[in-house]
C-alpha cells in the first residue's frame, strides 16, 4: 500500500429534491427540537464555533454520543460542523455538510459526509443507511410543517 493508499478518504454524497423552500428546510436543519424530530437528541445552536452533541440510545461498541463543532453557517445556504464519533466508534472523525440550493419546485438538499479514512468501510456504510434513514425523517418533519 502506498503512502497516498493509507490518507485516502471517502466522502458519502446523498441528493433529495424537496417541494419547500430553503428557509423552511434549514429551520429544519438549525433548530434543535426540529433536528430531534428527524436526527437524534442535541444541543445544536445555529453558531460558528459551537461545539454540540447528537445523543441517542448506545448500542454495542458505541456509548450513543457524536460530538460536534458547527464549522460553518450561510443563512438557508450551508450548514457545516464536525462529526466525531470516539469511544467505541473507531475513531470516527468527519465533515457533515449540508448545501440548499432553490429550485422551482422548493429545495435541492445534498448532504455530504467526508473523512472515512481506510479501514472504516463499516462506518462508511452504516452512515450510507443512517442518513437515508434520517433523511426520510427530514421529509416528514417537513411535510408536517409546511
Amino acid at each position: 500500500m502506498n503512502a497516498d493508499a493509507a490518507t485516502e478518504t471517502r466522502t458519502l454524497v446523498i441528493e433529495r429534491d424537496m417541494p419547500h423552500p430553503p428557509q423552511i428546510v434549514w429551520r429544519a436543519l438549525t433548530q434543535g427540537p426540529l433536528l430531534e424530530d428527524w436526527l437524534m437528541q442535541n444541543d445544536f445552536e445555529p453558531r460558528v464555533g459551537k461545539k454540540f452533541n447528537f445523543c441517542t440510545n448506545p448500542m454495542p461498541q458505541w456509548n450513543g454520543v457524536v460530538d460536534c463543532e458547527v464549522l460553518e453557517l450561510e443563512e438557508n445556504q450551508r450548514l457545516s460542523y464536525r462529526w466525531d464519533v470516539g469511544e467505541g466508534g473507531d475513531g470516527l472523525k468527519t465533515i457533515v455538510t449540508f448545501t440548499l440550493t432553490p429550485t422551482e419546485s422548493g429545495t435541492h438538499l445534498r448532504m455530504e459526509q467526508s473523512g472515512f479514512g481506510p479501514g472504516q468501510e463499516r462506518n462508511y456504510q452504516g452512515a450510507a443507511y443512517g442518513w437515508q434513514k434520517f433523511l426520510g425523517g427530514l421529509e416528514r418533519v417537513l411535510g408536517g410543517s409546511a
